[in-house]
């Protein structure tokens, strides 16, 4: 069920307000003068939200490569690619 409060609730009701962000996971919507004004939400489903995008842009852009013929990365280029990373983070 949609959270809908008026501005005023984030200066008096603040607490109730990030207690509902993080609790459902989801945003609480703010109106200003009858009007939606603000979106707010915890910063863990911040982040899970950027994350899930960062996702599926990368997949789109893997199915656009395929369907322009792009040949896909072998299991072992993968491996490699990653023990690399990997090795390079860790300083090996």
């Amino acid at each position: 069920m949609m959270v809908i409060r008026p501005s005023t609730a984030l200066r008096n009701e603040y607490a109730e307000i990030s207690r509902l962000c993080r609790e459902r996971g989801e945003p609480v919507f703010i109106t200003r003068n009858g009007e939606g004004d603000l979106v707010v939400q915890s910063l863990a489903a911040f982040n899970l939200r950027e994350a899930s995008l960062d996702l599926r842009e990368r997949l789109l852009e893997a199915e656009e490569q395929l369907a322009a013929g792009d040949r896909p990365m072998s299991l072992a280029e993968a491996e490699e690619k990653w023990r690399v990373t990997v090795d390079g983070i860790t300083g090996r």
